[in-house]
């Protein structure tokens, strides 16, 4: 796959001696689904301005669509940053212009001419349901609405990265779900899609990659493979609502550790036993035939108050009548 996102080792570090970033490397792949997630203040937002190139870092290397964003003269950023759609948590839409309006803006800004415009917003605003919303301006329409007027600009110039930055903030919850389910289905159509957010409940109801940001540093990723294990799949990252849940899950993990263990260390005896052609130390022989038979010629036998004098003259007796006849 394409690595349409690559940062190297990047630290980056504020005037005031805030370690925003710490030896971050990450790389994103092209069609991937990434959500972001940190408390606020983990580095989530410096992380963002870093690929939109409105920080650049202290130490590292990026780079984004082929863009090294460390070496990227002034006047070629615009352009760079038109390879990207961006959704805002404010949705920045400009009040005075139509829904329609603010979506043609980003394709005006480009030169793009007016009967492509003519052609392509109508197709963009179906996609996020708007179509019926076209002449209305930003303050007529609900929260989610607008955040969807945003995904639309952000999409009409057919850009390959859309980057939203908590585009669930100043929405409810229903709403919350349809704009993401809407950025799921715009990836399943092979735009790559990062995501920042804290909301861990929408995480996990949608099966994507997900990066954690603590202090500056990245201190887990579900698309993380080792070169060994490529090819194998990566494990869903499991969320529990209580702390029952949790200690459960640890001790069937646990429990199941043990039982694997116990099987191995049983395999691998059996194997030297096998090798040395000899019974392994804790397993007992069956009883042979012989020692079964004495076994159950005595089973029952009580004990009687026969001598054994009493038992020799009973034989002698039987043998001096055998030789009599």
């Amino acid at each position: 796959m394409h690595i349409v996102i690559e940062f190297k080792h990047v630290s980056k570090t504020y005037e005031n001696g805030t370690n925003a970033l710490r030896d971050v490397s990450i790389t994103i792949e092209d069609g991937e689904f990434v959500f972001i997630v940190g408390s606020s203040g983990a580095g989530k937002s410096t992380f963002l301005k870093i690929i939109m190139r409105e920080q650049v870092p202290n130490s590292g290397s990026v780079i984004i669509n082929n863009y090294d964003l460390n070496k990227i003269k002034k006047r070629d950023i615009p352009k760079f940053r038109r390879t990207m759609g961006i959704v805002f948590q404010d949705f920045r839409l400009i009040p005075n212009m139509t829904v329609y309006d603010n979506v043609a803006f980003a394709m005006r800004v480009i030169g793009a001419k007016e009967k492509d415009i003519r052609k392509r917003v109508p197709y963009v605003l179906s996609l996020v349901g708007l179509t019926s919303k076209a002449r209305q301006l930003p303050t007529q329409l609900s929260g989610g609405e607008q955040q969807r007027v945003a995904l639309a600009r952000a999409l009409v110039n057919n850009a390959g990265i859309i980057i939203a930055d908590e585009p669930t903030g100043n929405i409810d919850p229903e709403m919350s779900y349809e704009i993401v389910d809407l950025l799921n289905h715009i990836n399943a159509n092979g735009t790559t899609v990062v995501m920042v957010t804290h909301e861990h409940e929408l995480v996990r109801r949608f099966n994507h990659r997900v990066i954690t940001i603590s202090q500056g540093e990245v201190v887990s990723d579900t698309g993380v493979k080792q070169e060994e294990t490529a090819n194998e799949p990566v494990e869903e990252t499991v969320y529990y609502e209580t702390q029952a849940e949790l200690k459960e899950a640890v001790e069937q993990e646990l429990q199941e550790q043990v039982d694997q263990m116990r099987e191995e260390v049983i395999s691998s005896l059996l194997e030297l036993d096998e090798e040395d052609n000899t019974s392994p130390s804790f397993y007992a022989q069956p009883n042979s035939d012989k020692e079964l038979e004495d076994f159950m010629k005595s089973y029952g036998v009580e004990d009687t108050e026969i001598s054994p004098e009493e038992v020799i003259a009973s034989l002698e007796e039987k043998m001096i009548g055998g030789d009599a006849q």
